[in-house]
């Protein structure tokens, strides 16, 4: 649900799992075959986890992270890993790059980067997520949403960003 002035985009459960299926709808009527998914972690653990059992293919992760303050609401320096994890060896062939959102785009455009200089066994590389933000400086191959406000985006599982041991414990004490 966007809020009247368009400044936050509040999504349920059933709100996401809808957006991931429509997603493999829009890869699957482009007609591209992959062989892999390369998910970003974190946010693209979700997606590419369930596009992964869709279209029955490994899943690798490359894990990044550049919202670490204030609850993962603040963006800071982009941290990218040396190294992806793959079931099947290295990353090859077709790959797609999957992730929850394009917001300033920045975190894709240096990964599309990097892939494409350093790992040479990838010949083709697409992009699919969810979201595309308005201000977004990459456009990806596939996205399902496209806002024009550039709101915040209050995905279902925020919550456990600033969940502590401590606070589940009050929680499921009888």
């Amino acid at each position: 649900m966007l809020t009247e002035d368009g400044k936050h985009l509040y999504v349920s459960y059933d709100e996401y799992h809808n957006l991931i299926e429509k997603l493999a709808l829009k890869i699957h009527q482009s007609g591209w075959e992959f062989d892999n998914i390369l998910c970003l972690a974190r946010g693209g653990m979700r997606p590419g986890d369930v596009l992964s059992r869709i279209f029955d293919k490994p899943l690798a992760i490359m894990s990044t992270s550049s919202y670490r303050s204030e609850g993962g609401t603040i963006q800071g320096h982009l941290d990218i890993a040396h190294y992806i994890t793959t079931p099947k060896g290295e990353i090859a062939g077709r790959v797609l790059l999957v992730d929850d959102l394009a917001d300033s785009g920045h975190t894709l455009q240096a990964v599309v980067e990097l892939l494409r200089t350093k790992y040479a066994p990838i010949t083709e590389l697409r992009s699919a997520v969810l979201w595309t933000k308005q201000l977004s400086v990459f456009t990806p191959d596939y996205s399902v949403e496209y806002l024009e406000t550039n709101p915040w985006i209050h995905q279902p599982f925020e919550g456990y960003d600033t969940m502590r041991p401590e606070k589940l414990l009050k929680k499921w004490s009888v």
